[in-house]
């Protein structure tokens, strides 16, 4: 079992970060320790009610079942989130807890933001990509016509719950979008200013038939180096005034291949790999990087063998760029590679990509 812990604030606000390989019948003691009043909502993913309901024990009256599917992180399953947890009387010192993947977490979070104006929050991730990064830092909202994760608010968990068992029954394709999120991390590494040396891109390199075949073990500790970058990074920007913005690197062109496709076609993770190397290139165009750099970077991405997905048309995609929260004014935003492990920012106008 890893114990980590995430500062806010100057410490104003900490809290844990559990990851283990306990039986995943246990989690349900497990959070009752943390929970402050008597009362709880468990907001949980369909799938992950069908595959662990009975072993997670929970109460039907407890549970928001909520159908899996980006769309599903909408208007609408956030007010019956909100009607259900009237309907249950909670107070600010009850909590609702999140069992599934990012949509479950980012839904639920941002109904916790809201409700009676902020009540207590566990995060549960049991996809990697959630293990890896959704779950931790803060970041909560849903999705609107206009784009993803437009309405939402910054708003830190109690504690999180990572246990790799839920990651043997996750499905491949779902498998390599969270490894899509963990390659970024290595692309990122010497800007998040961890303290320590923690080389995730040799530990890919290293590990990479044992991370495909799903090595718990593995598993636990690549989880735990993506966690250790992200939180130096949030720890010291929670709210994306700076340092925080690195975290999009690939995002910005990664989030406009899912809307121009209407979340449909591509994963979330195979969209940021392709935001990744859209990065590589303009990087490449710009005299950011060699073409050595380049290369490299290719290879590391090949080994997981992610979806390959088409170029779309430069207009098109400008345009939806400029709708990204990340734009401003006439500009469009991207988190670019300087160097080994290194991003910056960069500002582009529309006439600039095209």
């Amino acid at each position: 079992m890893v114990k980590l812990s995430v500062n806010i604030n100057a410490k104003e606000k900490s809290y844990p970060i559990i990851i283990c390989n306990n039986d995943i019948s246990n989690l349900k003691e497990d959070i009752s320790v943390r929970l402050e009043g008597k009362k709880f909502l468990v907001v949980i993913s369909e799938k992950v009610e069908k595959i662990y309901g009975k072993s997670l024990g929970f109460e039907k009256c407890e549970k928001f079942i909520l159908k899996d599917g980006e769309k599903e992180k909408n208007f609408k399953n956030y007010k019956k989130i909100l009607e259900r947890a009237l309907k249950m009387q909670l107070t600010r010192k009850d909590t609702i807890i999140a069992i599934g993947g990012g949509v479950v977490g980012d839904l639920a979070g941002f109904a916790a933001s809201t409700y009676m104006r902020g009540i207590n929050f566990i995060q549960v991730p049991t996809t990697l990509l959630a293990c890896v990064d959704s779950s931790v830092g803060g970041k909560t909202g849903i999705d609107t016509d206009f784009g993803k994760n437009l309405v939402g608010a910054f708003y830190q968990p109690n504690a999180v719950f990572i246990n790799t068992n839920f990651l043997k029954t996750l499905d491949e394709r779902q498998f390599k979008t969270g490894l899509g999120e963990v390659v970024k991390y290595a692309f990122i590494e010497k800007s998040c200013r961890a303290d320590e040396e923690l080389n995730l891109t040799n530990f890919l390199t290293e590990n990479t038939e044992k991370i495909l075949t799903r090595d718990l073990r593995t598993l636990e500790n690549l989880i735990e180096i993506c966690i250790k970058l992200k939180v130096s990074v949030v720890e010291k920007d929670e709210k994306e005034g700076g340092l925080r913005k690195i975290l999009n690197f690939g995002h910005t062109y990664g989030h406009a291949v899912e809307k121009i496709t209407n979340y449909k076609k591509f994963t979330h993770g195979e969209a940021i790999v392709k935001g990744m190397e859209f990065a590589f290139n303009l990087a490449m165009k710009k005299n950011l990087i060699d073409k050595n750099y380049k290369f490299f970077a290719d290879d590391v991405i090949k080994k997981f063998g992610f979806k390959e997905i088409p170029d779309y048309p430069m207009e098109k995609m400008a345009k939806l760029m400029k709708m990204d929260k990340k734009a401003e004014f006439e500009s469009i935003t991207f988190i670019l590679p300087t160097n080994y492990s290194e991003v910056g920012e960069f500002k582009f106008t529309e006439k600039e990509l095209c």
